[in-house]
């Protein structure tokens, strides 16, 4: 295709979008409302699994050992957990820094616990972190068989049922995002049909004296990408500008409490790009599948 040509679609396309200004409205509209929403669930959807993500990573198994046993049998045993296939970290935990965890984690009521320093209740032990969060339970139970462990700890029940809850969570996301695509997909691509088909007579007229189907095709193709970027665009700034306060309003609280979300950036990036490609597709989408039928005059 020569250059010139391609300048005449594009501006034709444009043109396009000016001629018909309520029915431009209308589609650009539809992408805008239909996209807001798929990007409120995208953002929903991968901060949950970010989430889901920060609480399995801070799930660790606790190998206390016997008091009896001493450092040749420490090192052995050390040996021994990493060579468990599942494994991907074992951190030696001495009683004193046990101890300290232990009066860090209660805070002020931890007090009590600094008289104890000198006789410390605390045996020795492993922290071990899995590959898989989900192998916990199955790694926990070989580590019980193993010699010189006197107990094993991961929060058994607690852990399984957390693994549900985020399973549940991520599917059920997932579930939503694809079905809420496919309803824009549709929402949107008849949208733009309505539009197309209000010029078919233009078309038909086009075709019956001798322009080819891509001749015709073209300026369509370029107005559904227009459509769709256009409709993109505020659902992009009404995003970025929520989460920002969203995330400036009570990350911190969540940051020291409960859990991190993404940050602004560059997950705003990556969601723009995402929601400018999804429309300009199914701009295109809607435009291709309304000429096709009056190409066949």
């Amino acid at each position: 295709m020569k250059f010139r040509t391609l300048g005449r679609h594009i501006k034709e396309g444009f043109k396009s979008l000016g001629r018909n200004g309520w029915m431009s409205f209308a589609s650009i509209s539809a992408v805008t409302v239909t996209l807001l929403l798929v990007g409120v669930f995208l953002v929903l959807l991968l901060n949950i699994n970010a989430i889901a993500s920060q609480i399995e990573d801070d799930v660790e198994i606790r190998v206390y050992l016997e008091k009896t046993s001493e450092e040749p049998q420490h090192q052995e045993l050390q040996q021994q957990l990493e060579g468990i296939e599942e494994v991907s970290s074992v951190k030696y935990v001495p009683k004193e820094e046990g101890l300290q965890e232990l009066i860090d984690s209660l805070g002020d009521e931890g007090k009590v616990f600094q008289s104890l320093e000198d006789e410390n209740p605390l045996p020795d032990a492993f922290a071990v972190k899995t590959e898989r969060p989900q192998d916990t339970p199955l790694v926990a139970d070989e580590i019980e068989t193993l010699d010189y462990v006197s107990e094993v700890r991961y929060g058994q029940g607690t852990v399984e049922r957390l693994f549900k809850i985020t399973d549940t969570a991520r599917n059920v996301g997932l579930v939503l995002i694809v079905g809420l695509l496919f309803t824009a997909m549709f929402l949107i691509a008849n949208t733009i049909k309505i539009t197309i088909v209000s010029r078919g007579t233009e078309i038909e007229i086009m075709k019956l004296v001798g322009a080819t189907n891509g001749f015709i095709r073209w300026p369509f193709f370029v107005e559904g990408i227009l459509l769709g970027v256009l409709g993109s665009l505020i659902p992009i700034g009404i995003l970025i500008f929520a989460y920002q306060f969203i995330y400036e309003a009570v990350s911190m609280n969540l940051n020291t409490i409960l859990f991190q979300l993404l940050p602004v950036y560059p997950l705003m990036f990556q969601l723009a790009g995402l929601l400018v490609i999804i429309g300009a597709f199914i701009g295109v989408w809607g435009s291709m599948t309304s000429v096709r039928k009056f190409l066949k005059v």
